[in-house]
């Protein structure tokens, strides 16, 4: 095969434009011909259904997605010739590598490929992130599928102690992946996080509004890859994840065929990508306390605080927000959905009590959550674009 071609800059899937100063996160995807790489980031970044994924084209040249998201990123695809000498940039430039193995594969050259390239990436930046995705798992039993997890997780570290026991504690780490299910969705999530460095502040805000308004679980959803860039320190449930990514993927859906019939020259329509108000628009933006949270179970009266002319965030943004019934029996559970920033929405399980009775309570709480996620996404725009 001949050697790869100069890569190829591919537009950006339905992020918006993205910032031409602003420093991208690089994001390294490898793997062997038809292991999954491109349907991955088609299904994740342009919405592609799982079961088009057959009719791809084989990669034969890197080729670069701009995605984005909380942060930039700069997700390569690569061929799978591609060496670390014919790859184009130095292994340093990337942030995490990403290597897809196709469950079903002789898993010697694979491995010997990966091995290779996480040898390199050790000598040229020591501690970058590997991530391994066993793909295409919907495939086998469950039994079977296990059983060949565990066998690819052991050659490779058997593989990488033989030539330097040090190698064994190398960050690498293995997931259970498929087009065909969320497994993809919050393995790429997992992997997203590391690379945020403000997560430690997110979590943190999140924390304090699920303590504050009696929400057991909050995520913080990229509304379009339905990726979860942080959650608060609660475990998360897999059953409640997929609930959240398949409420984002009917908003998303629906969301086109809604316009806000009041919007005029104060008042924005909400972009076409932007999940519909099918409950209720949360209130217009207070001024920045840095993230405070108001307690829901105390307050009654509340007295809106003078906007500061200066916000970066204009009032009369729309900020969409919807909410459902998950289970109608008593006591019941609630999922809501707040628009947080452009490409980030908040979802939050919440008691349907505290929900119907406190409905005002929770919204304001979320203003102020908004502005403090704001005010650490705008940081992390400054600080990129050397501001």
């Amino acid at each position: 095969m001949a050697a790869v071609e100069p890569a190829a800059v591919h537009p950006p899937n339905g992020h918006g434009a993205p910032a031409a100063a602003a420093q991208r996160t690089k994001v390294l995807l490898l793997g062997l011909r038809r292991a999954g790489k491109t349907s991955i980031l088609q299904v994740l970044f342009s919405q592609l259904p799982p079961k088009q994924t057959f009719y791809l084209e084989t990669t034969m040249r890197v080729v670069k997605h701009s995605v984005d998201t909380v942060i930039p990123l700069e997700i390569w695809d690569t061929p799978a010739n591609v060496t670390v000498e014919t790859l184009g940039a130095p292994l340093s430039d990337f942030s995490s590598i990403i290597f897809v193995i196709d469950i079903r594969d002789l898993y010697n050259q694979p491995i010997s490929k990966l091995v290779e390239f996480i040898v390199a990436a050790n000598k040229a930046k020591p501690g970058i992130a590997i991530e391994v995705f066993v793909h295409k798992a919907e495939k086998l039993q469950e039994d079977d599928k296990i059983e060949n997890y565990r066998q690819i997780n052991d050659r490779v570290l058997d593989r990488l102690i033989d030539i330097n026991p040090d190698y064994e504690h190398l960050p690498i780490n293995f997931y259970l992946t498929s087009v065909y299910d969320h497994s993809l969705h919050e393995s790429f999530s997992k992997v997203l996080q590391k690379l945020v460095d403000s997560l430690p502040y997110l979590e943190e805000l999140l924390n304090v509004f699920c303590a504050n308004s009696q929400s057991p679980k909050a995520f913080l959803f990229d509304v379009r890859s339905r990726l979860y860039v942080a959650t608060d320190a609660s475990p998360v449930d897999s059953a409640t994840h997929n609930l959240c990514c398949d409420y984002l993927q009917m908003l998303n859906s629906f969301g086109p065929l809604y316009k806000s019939i009041t919007a005029g020259p104060g008042r924005q329509r909400p972009s076409p990508n932007t999940p519909p108000p099918t409950a209720t628009s949360g209130p217009s933006r207070t001024p920045s306390l840095r993230g405070s949270v108001t307690s829901v179970p105390p307050a009654t009266d509340i007295t809106p605080i003078p906007h500061p002319p200066s916000w970066k965030h204009p009032k009369e943004l729309f900020y969409p927000s919807a909410a459902t019934t998950l289970h109608p029996v008593t006591p019941g559970t609630t999922l809501t959905y707040h628009l947080i920033t452009r490409h980030l929405a908040l979802l939050a399980v919440l008691p349907t009590s505290v929900w119907d009775s406190r409905r005002g309570l929770l919204e304001y709480n979320v203003v102020f959550f908004r502005e403090g996620i704001q005010e650490i996404c705008d940081a992390e725009e400054e600080v990129r674009d050397g501001g």
